[in-house]
């Protein structure tokens, strides 16, 4: 059993979430998603949360989650898009966990991403995404101790997270 918790970051459409919770059935590990946790702590989606209380009340809820799940035994954690973009947030996760950026190319996320379901992008364009991306990708690499090409499908995603974890033990 893996004595660290590991931290998921990327743009939204990455495959942080789906590729982090079947990695986590397969290896017998918890799994938490930030923004979901978010979610439930407020009672309301994140979409509500950006749209009523702004951004900057939904990365202080954001890091609130994260230093909740810090103490948690070790888990599989997808982080919401723009986490990463708070130093306080990546410091977190470099001190309790690996740091695995799930990295997709742009043109397979803006074929399949849905905006309305995306909060910060909610209303917004593929070239919100594309700015988006250009703005988060250098703060992914940064933070990131490992990183996971993305691009040959769920499949495959779920093959090489699952190797590179249990090599991580």
């Amino acid at each position: 059993m893996l004595n660290m918790h590991i931290f998921l970051v990327g743009m939204a459409g990455a495959g942080k979430t789906s590729l982090g919770r079947r990695v986590a059935q397969n290896l017998n590990m918890r799994f938490e998603d930030t923004d979901q946790r978010v979610s439930e702590m407020m009672g309301m989606s994140v979409n509500d949360i950006f749209h009523s209380l702004g951004e900057a009340f939904f990365r202080n809820a954001e890091t609130g989650a994260l230093m909740e799940l810090v103490g948690m035994p070790p888990t599989i954690v997808s982080t919401g898009g723009g986490l990463c973009t708070v130093q306080e947030n990546v410091t977190l996760m470099k001190n309790h966990g690996v740091i695995v950026h799930i990295d997709r190319p742009l043109d397979q996320i803006l074929s399949d991403i849905k905006l309305d379901r995306r909060p910060t992008l909610a209303g917004g364009s593929r070239e919100d995404v594309i700015h988006q991306y250009n703005t988060r990708i250098g703060h992914y690499r940064a933070a990131a101790d490992y990183r996971l090409d993305n691009s040959k499908g769920f499949v495959v995603g779920v093959k090489n997270l699952t190797e590179m974890i249990e090599n991580m033990e």
